[in-house]
């Protein structure tokens, strides 16, 4: 979209994503004003549709989705392609008679190995632990949203530049200055934001070039369905013609050379070490394993999300689902930032809690390419691990890991959920607890109707949702106090107990 002047906003988010659209929807829940910058003209991409643009959806993105009233229209666009072919070959898992829950450097675990009664502060009726959508249908769904919110989506504009000042940024796009008080780099792994901002970007390089292709063969049968290790390297086959391999060269062919028939054929015939025969090339792309994150997150007016803030291979699906949580975590803080309602380093905390987490999704990539490596040592370890994932100890454990429900952010206390996902608490006649956080406010929930949390509330009200109600399982609880992205702050066990409760409200939500 061409700018003919200067236009101040409070936020200007690069990027047009699913991570960017969702923190504009964040930001416009709080009555924050955003426009978001997307570089491609066209939001539709052959790689965003069926079957490249296949992604899986772990427990805190669909439990962010549910808190936000999205998930339904998710849901619904990935009933919509459940039926395509397009969709059965992007996930060639799926049509075996056990249920996937998900898989580790290819090996998979299902769900009747893993033993959920491990995780005691997941409810029955909780949002799924996974579900498979493609990337076209989920940004749609997203900028639909956003869009209906009031956030303004420029596509075709691209950022050139950006110069900070103590009251905001000055981006520059076509040639022109675009005015914001905050700016978010939600650009991808190649972020313009990043560089031009000075960010450090630190890590591993590549192993090896991964391939996702779309051919004709000659001989559909020629290769083995699903999920084949080779003593070159790797390659996943969905007939008649969807293949996604790795090639162990360092990453070389990534973005250097032009992928014609012929180099796709002669790659994909040493990974599978069989003659097959390309008889035409569709469509065709690569990425590597390269992983490497900024140093920090925040520097000044400028942040990060996403790709931008942090890249890795694409195997277990995990890098949408880090975005997704970064955007969830930095919304409402920058949101209460920019209103002048934050408590002191509120913002601070997003790069403190963001952070570790990617740091944590990196190496959980590499420690799958690892496992991956053609030679006799690593498929003899990979041996071992299929054995491990086999057990419903060591189901449980990777699932644990996949879905992510292990997520906890140290907040400082020693209480097991502080720093978890709120249950999702069901009551009798009333919205569950995830339906309670649509509005973007913090939640205080008062199993007890205790007189302390009732003066607590009344002192907080337009700040904090106050729910006093008996919930049909409280897990022991008599109290809990929530943040806007659901996450718990302070919790009591004794009904009228209010110790710490007004400290935690200080900490995470401000004034009352």
């Amino acid at each position: 979209m061409p700018i003919h002047h200067p236009y101040t906003h409070d936020v200007v988010i690069a990027g047009a994503g699913p991570v960017g659209l969702l923190l504009a929807c964040e930001l416009r829940l709080a009555g924050v004003s955003v426009v978001v910058l997307e570089q491609a003209a066209n939001p539709r991409s052959p790689l965003k549709g069926l079957p490249f643009g296949m992604r899986g959806l772990s427990a805190p993105t669909l439990e962010a989705l549910d808190r936000r009233d999205l998930l339904n229209a998710v849901e619904a666009a990935q009933r919509s392609n459940q039926s395509t072919g397009a969709a059965k070959a992007a996930s060639h898992w799926m049509q075996t008679p056990r249920r996937p829950a998900g898989h580790f450097a290819g090996i998979q675990f299902f769900h009747e190995q893993v033993d959920t009664a491990r995780w005691p502060y997941r409810l029955p009726g909780s949002a799924d632990v996974n579900l498979a959508v493609d990337m076209q249908s989920l940004e749609t769904v997203l900028a639909e949203r956003a869009t209906a919110m009031g956030a303004e989506i420029w596509r075709g504009a691209r950022v050139e530049g950006l110069e900070q000042s103590d009251e905001g940024v000055t981006v520059q796009v076509g040639g022109e200055s675009l005015h914001g008080r905050w700016l978010v780099g939600c650009d991808g792994g190649r972020s313009i934001v990043r560089k031009a901002g000075g960010f450090a970007f630190v890590g591993t390089d590549p192993e090896f070039t991964g391939y996702s292709v779309e051919v004709e063969l000659a001989d559909p049968d020629a290769l083995i369905p699903g999920r084949t290790y080779t003593a070159t390297g790797m390659y996943t086959y969905a007939r008649p013609g969807v293949i996604a391999m790795v090639d162990f060269d360092g990453g070389a062919a990534h973005r250097t050379q032009p992928l014609t028939l012929d180099h796709v054929q002669a790659v994909l015939r040493r990974v599978s070490g069989v003659d097959v025969t390309i008889v035409a090339l569709k469509l065709a792309a690569t990425w590597t394993d390269r992983a490497f994150q900024a140093t920090e997150y925040r520097r000044a007016r400028v942040l990060l999300a996403g790709d931008a803030a942090h890249i890795h291979s694409p195997l277990g699906g995990q890098g949408l689902n880090l975005g997704i949580g970064d955007a969830m975590n930095l919304g409402w803080k920058l949101a209460a930032t920019i209103r002048g309602e934050a408590p002191a380093a509120l913002l601070d905390s997003y790069a403190a809690e963001r952070l570790p987490e990617g740091a944590r999704i990196l190496d959980w990539s590499r420690a799958q390419v690892a496992l991956m490596r053609p030679t006799p040592s690593t498929r003899a370890l990979e041996a071992v691990i299929r054995d491990l994932i086999a057990t419903g100890d060591g189901a449980t454990y990777f699932a644990e890991k996949v879905w992510n429900v292990s997520l906890r952010y140290d907040l400082g206390s020693n209480h097991p959920l502080v720093g978890r996902s709120v249950p999702d608490f069901a009551f009798s006649g009333g919205p569950r607890t995830g339906e309670r956080l649509r509005d973007g406010k913090a939640l205080l929930l008062d199993f007890a109707s205790g007189a302390p949390l009732q003066s607590f509330a009344h002192r907080w009200q337009g700040r904090v949702s106050y729910v006093a109600r008996e919930p049909e399982d409280r897990l022991g609880l008599s109290a809990v106090l929530v943040r806007p992205d659901g996450v718990v702050v302070w919790v009591s066990e004794i009904a009228g107990d209010d110790e710490g409760l007004p400290r935690a409200a200080l900490r995470w939500i401000g004034e009352p």
